[in-house]
């Protein structure tokens, strides 16, 4: 994970001098980076240690391996304009750093990348090479209540129909390189989602969904906003085999959840409570763990964010923060 600064410290600030510090989330080690091209480029998403990159003048879109300074370019992302319409036009051209959603990438044996982005907000997905000019969006939907979750080179979404009886779990494949077309790029052939999963959605309290990678396993996350504020975690490969009961172990880890979800190891911090959710209690509005095996809440450090997170920050706030990139 990016470390958040604070103090309106941003990556590329000048006051950094080129450098942007990363945690890992299993040890807890912090690695402290050179990446001068910060200065000229923001962060649209990240996926298996890899970002996600917007170029500031062009728009073009890069994959960036932060260690090693390798860098792939892909087509402008200006260029899925032209596929939109000017209702998502205007949505997208302030609000792109919160429609893209998940992103996947594979490179194939002769080095061609091909990379999808699950624009959530705008119910589409995009798809691009290496050797392509512009970014073509798919002709089928996804549900924009939902963000996606990128896993193990695909993509996962939920969507709940009208009557709110069930829940759906759809998957979505990388596509692979089709026939080439004029010699000079790849057409990629984007499949529609395929439904995975159902199950019946809680009823009468609707539960708000989240979808998680946490120990190589992808976890389906409920959250009650109302009443008595339970949350229950489940495994998707159970509820594929219509085992629909909640887990109360998720090996010691810790999922942050907000906009994004993040799992964090216990070994990461000390206050970090493993087998444990964080979130904001919306309620009494402090940031809490609920534990998983008893059903409780704890505060996860002093303060209520109503009034104000206490400086020097816990290191739980700023992980926090990267869950809901508005704060940056």
């Amino acid at each position: 994970m990016m470390l958040p600064e604070g103090h309106g410290i941003h990556p590329g600030h000048r006051k950094l001098g080129g450098y942007i510090r990363f945690i890992n989330l299993s040890t807890g080690a912090i690695v402290r980076v050179r990446l001068p091209l910060f200065s000229n480029h923001c962060v649209l998403d990240s996926v298996d240690g890899i970002l996600l990159l917007q170029r500031d003048e062009d728009t073009v879109v890069r994959l960036l391996h932060p260690f090693t300074g390798d860098i792939v370019d892909l087509p402008p992302l200006a260029t899925l304009i032209t596929g939109l319409t000017p209702t998502q036009m205007k949505m997208f051209s302030w609000n792109v750093l919160r429609t893209v959603g998940a992103t996947s990438f594979s490179v194939s044996a002769d080095g061609v990348v091909t990379a999808m982005i699950g624009l959530f907000k705008l119910g589409r997905v995009a798809c691009a090479t290496t050797m392509d000019q512009q970014w073509r969006l798919s002709t089928w939907s996804i549900s924009n209540g939902w963000r996606p979750l990128s896993f193990q080179g695909k993509m996962y979404t939920l969507h709940t129909p009208t009557n709110g009886s069930e829940l759906q779990i759809f998957q979505i494949d990388l596509p692979g390189p089709g026939e080439k077309e004029d010699f000079d790029r790849i057409l990629c052939h984007l499949a529609a989602p395929k439904l995975i999963a159902t199950c019946l959605a809680g009823k009468p309290r609707r539960p708000f969904y989240y979808l998680a990678e946490c120990d190589s396993e992808i976890l389906v996350i409920s959250r009650y906003l109302t009443g008595s504020l339970d949350v229950e975690v489940y495994r998707l490969s159970d509820i594929i085999l219509d085992r629909i009961v909640p887990v109360t172990s998720i090996g010691g880890n810790a999922l942050f959840v907000e906009e994004r979800v993040l799992s964090v190891s216990s070994r990461v911090h000390p206050t970090i409570v493993g087998d444990s959710v964080v979130h904001l209690h919306c309620k009494e509005f402090y940031l809490g763990h609920y534990q998983l095996a008893t059903g409780t809440w704890l505060p996860t450090a002093d303060g209520c964010a109503r009034d104000g997170v206490p400086s020097p920050c816990s290191l739980i706030y700023h992980i926090f923060t990267c869950c809901y990139r508005p704060t940056w």
